[in-house]
């Protein structure tokens, strides 16, 4: 089954399942971003910002000093209580050799501590870079961070027992809107994919075929 078909599925388990007040605040959270108005991550062209962020080994990495080695493959996720993240982690997973094979390398930036990262990636076999980005530092100087509203934040505490301070170890409630960049060995942004609707997410195939 493709990650698009995946993606479909747990879409309409979504739907499917979760209570109607749910389902609409949180398609009304996705529209309200798709209809702000703001220009969101940064744009094909742009030089990528630098950064340092800790592997859940501890190990510190410097996107730059990876771009030497070759291209990068960035993608910023919501956490491993994402379901949607996780298929899309699995997903590149899968074509990490070929990115391999053509030079590059996949990186994995999210807000939630290095703990669960290592957890995560543990549970779902990763062999890729999965870093921690303490309050979004790195997700805001690429242009994806958003403040968690306060009527999402009700539905993430009441009905999903989810509070992202505690997971994140963050004082505040922010997360990333997913985001993937192909970054070349220069640190410019060849392709984005980024959209507010977080059941939808840059084809595995079309990295591939970016890398090429």
């Amino acid at each position: 089954m493709s990650m698009r078909e995946q993606l479909d599925q747990s879409k309409k388990a979504f739907i499917a399942n979760a209570p109607e007040e749910v389902q609409s605040e949180i398609f009304r959270h996705i529209r309200k971003q798709q209809q702000s108005g703001i220009a969101l991550g940064l744009k094909e062209g742009d030089k990528s910002p630098n950064f340092k962020l800790t592997n859940p080994l501890n190990d510190q990495v410097i996107l730059y000093d990876e771009l030497v080695k070759g291209p990068v493959v960035l993608t910023f996720y919501r956490g491993s209580w994402c379901p949607f993240c996780n298929i899309q982690l699995r997903a590149y997973q899968q074509i990490l050799p070929e990115i391999e094979k053509l030079g590059g390398q996949l990186i994995a930036v999210t807000p939630q501590i290095p703990d669960n990262s290592l957890s995560h990636k543990e549970k779902e076999k990763l062999t890729f870079q999965v870093l921690s980005d303490p309050n979004g530092r790195v997700a805001a100087s690429y242009q994806v961070l958003f403040e968690v509203p306060n009527y999402i934040q009700n539905v993430f505490t009441n009905t999903f027992r989810l509070d992202l301070t505690e997971f994140n170890a963050c004082d505040r409630w922010v997360l990333p809107i997913p985001a993937t960049y192909i970054i070349d060995k220069d640190g410019i942004i060849r392709r984005t994919h980024v959209n507010p609707d977080f059941m939808n997410r840059m084809e595995p195939r079309e990295i591939v075929e970016q890398l090429q």
